[in-house]
């Protein structure tokens, strides 16, 4: 069967599953019927105000995470590489610790101060890594975001240290990840940012395939390296600040998918990208139906779920490559 169809079948029965399951009580086909307006007034109320845009927007942050790890891995050269390595989920981690601490309660506050933080630890990473003649090292880039999300951890257990139990119980809810503020305006908000950096990264396709052979060889075959990379930097950090804005800390699926689409599909980006988008979100739009079910009614935090799938996963890649 061909592959495309198995990812788009995928995906599609996992925001289907998404919808159907949840701790409201009510069986599959009331989640159907309410999501065509029939049946009950509150299981229609349900599904299209409360599960349809949290899985979607579930599916489409999970798909942007998945492309930002492709994105990086091809970057930095390195296979460990993913979303939050450079510094990216101490800066928002920070910016909404402290906006939780400061009792924003704002729908929107503590997700802008997420992205504030982000774009904060972007541009102190960027200027780290930019050495002589404006050159974008990519090894210090490696190495900045460490110690940017180093220091920024540091600061968020300063503040949690602090911070009465209830703050603490939210920030730490926030830092672990979930979709529990999900509605159709977050996932419009998230879906206008993350167009221009998805298409921008796409239209990159064919110059990752050369910068992932090196900086070298993809300079000799016509790559202007140093605004590409420039630009490959600006564009993943940007979508990464957004997911983190709407999601919070999730981690693993830029890291597992990427690995997975590659072992199954090869590494030509014009095939890996759009694939593991599908990949990415079916699985964060899974993750999120276990999230909310498997011990309803009380909700688990995405990130705990997208770990605990994502550890042994990785292990059986890396095993994989090590024989």
């Amino acid at each position: 069967m061909n592959r495309w169809v198995v990812l788009v079948a995928l995906a599609l029965l996992a925001v289907a599953a998404g919808i159907a399951v949840g701790p409201a009580g009510f069986g599959i086909g009331d989640a159907f019927a309410g999501l065509l307006g029939h049946g009950d007034h509150a299981a229609v109320a349900i599904v299209r105000d409360l599960r349809v845009p949290r899985v979607l927007l579930a599916f489409l942050v999970g798909g942007s995470l998945a492309v930002t790890g492709a994105v990086l891995q091809a970057l930095v050269r390195n296979p460990l590489a993913d979303p939050y390595l450079l510094g990216l989920s101490g800066g928002a981690g920070l910016g909404a610790v402290a906006a939780i601490a400061a009792g924003v309660s704002s729908a929107w506050g503590v997700p802008a101060l997420a992205a504030v933080g982000a774009i904060a630890a972007i541009l102190l990473v960027y200027r780290l890594a930019v050495v002589a003649d404006a050159v974008l090292d990519t090894r210090v880039l490696l190495l900045g975001g460490v110690v940017v999300g180093s220091f920024a951890a540091a600061l968020v257990g300063a503040i949690l240290a602090l911070s009465p139990a209830e703050g603490l119980r939210s920030a730490m809810l926030w830092l672990l990840g979930g979709f529990d503020g999900a509605s159709w305006h977050a996932l419009g908000v998230f879906t206008v940012y993350a167009i221009l950096p998805l298409a921008l990264l796409y239209r990159d396709r064919r110059l990752l395939d050369l910068l992932s052979l090196g900086e070298e060889p993809a300079r000799f075959l016509g790559a202007d390296v140093e605004p590409l990379k420039r630009r490959l930097y600006l564009a993943a950090s940007l979508l990464t600040a957004a997911a983190v804005a709407v999601s919070g800390i999730i981690g693993f699926v830029g890291l597992v998918v990427p690995h997975a689409i590659r072992v199954l599909w090869g590494s030509t980006h014009a095939k890996l990208l759009p694939s593991a988008f599908l990949l990415g979100g079916a699985l964060l739009a899974a993750a999120d139906a276990v999230a909310r079910t498997a011990f309803a009614p009380l909700s688990l935090p995405v990130g705990v779920v997208t770990a605990v799938l994502g550890v042994p996963v990785f292990a059986v890649l890396v095993r994989r490559w090590a024989i």
